[in-house]
């Protein structure tokens, strides 16, 4: 793709997230959720936010697909699909806890390649390239290049878990763990090399396509803990329900180490 192409999806992705962040901000703290099918928490913020993106998308790049948490679930037959997450974090939204994102993912002939996560309480944005057409491998946080960590675990070092992965601590654990209330943000710690791993018991498809991208274009390492790929994402299948449990660490040579710890997640699934 010539690097015009890559401007305008920078760009693009800069300015809707900037838009929605800011609205978002003003009713943070504010508003009641209700519970979706799932168990999942859903605001008419995030449906808001939903549709703003995705229109956003429609009117700026017609020939893209959409995949979004509070639409459509089924994978469009476009080589190119934005996959949105209107607010990871939900929870944390409703509560004031600023640690909430807007996440979007672009992929193309159904593997991620472009990721733009934004966190408007932290004003930290994270943007990646990983495997796109014409671009380089790179990772950025607020413009910056990230890297992951390069230590060795210990119990000086951070790993974040989520809420549905505790069973993990039935036994030791070598590292300090932290729980944040956002997949994305979870993941992205790594990719900042503020922690040295993430594990997720059940993100959904819109919790992890940003991410994929940025967290490997870091040097990161991603596992699935299931046996079939992620990605590609196949044509007209529906992913509205589907779990994804996954491991990142900082570096690939300590998923040997990590891996036992956290085959439980998957098991209990």
């Amino acid at each position: 793709m010539p690097a015009s192409f890559w401007s305008q999806v920078i760009e693009f992705s800069h300015e809707i997230t900037q838009r929605v962040g800011a609205q978002l901000l003003l009713e943070y703290g504010q508003v009641q959720a209700t519970a979706k099918d799932d168990g999942s928490l859903v605001t008419r913020c995030d449906r808001w936010a939903d549709q703003e993106i995705g229109d956003a998308i429609a009117t700026t790049f017609p020939d893209h697909g959409l995949l979004t948490e509070e639409g459509t679930h089924q994978f469009p037959d476009r080589d190119w699909c934005w996959i949105i997450d209107p607010i990871d974090g939900t929870t944390n939204f409703t509560r004031g806890i600023p640690i909430w994102a807007i996440s979007l993912g672009l992929l193309y002939k159904g593997t991620p390649v472009f990721g733009y996560v934004h966190l408007p309480p932290l004003n930290q944005t994270f943007h990646g390239f990983w495997n796109a057409p014409d671009h380089t491998n790179s990772a950025f946080l607020n413009n910056a290049p990230i890297q992951t960590r390069t230590d060795a675990p210990a119990p000086n070092q951070f790993f974040s878990f989520c809420a549905r992965s505790t069973d993990i601590l039935k036994q030791p654990f070598p590292c300090k763990v932290r729980m944040l209330g956002s997949a994305a943000y979870n993941v992205l710690t790594v990719a900042a090399g503020m922690t040295l791993g993430a594990i997720e018991a059940t993100p959904k498809i819109w919790d992890i396509a940003a991410v994929w991208p940025i967290v490997q274009a870091a040097g990161g390492a991603w596992q699935a803990l299931e046996p079939h790929p992620i990605f590609p994402l196949q044509v007209g299948q529906s992913y509205g329900n589907r779990p994804y449990p996954t491991l990142v660490v900082s570096q690939a040579q300590w998923l040997s180490e990590f891996l036992p710890l956290v085959q439980c997640v998957s098991s209990n699934l």
